[in-house]
């Protein structure tokens, strides 16, 4: 019994004192800690932007290339 309660209360206490802690961490940052944040989510925001292009300009060669081939066929049909 005083085993559980002791355990119950040290856990407790461990979750009662990592919430302030947390907190704080989040909330009162420096300024070269948010510059440097904003940086670091420009660059992510700028490759993730770049892999967007990337794609989209992939599905238009594949879309581009299926329209010729269509026009291919159709022309051959016509024949």
């Amino acid at each position: 019994m005083k085993r559980t309660a002791a355990c119950l209360l040290l856990l407790v206490l461990s979750l009662a004192w990592s919430m302030p802690a947390l907190a704080s961490h989040r909330e009162n940052r420096s300024i070269g800690e948010n510059g440097r944040e904003a940086r670091r989510a420009q660059k992510q925001y700028q490759k993730y932007s770049k892999r967007q292009a990337k794609r989209q300009r992939r599905a238009m060669k594949v879309y581009q290339k299926a329209q010729r081939k269509a026009a291919k066929r159709q022309l051959r049909a016509h024949r």
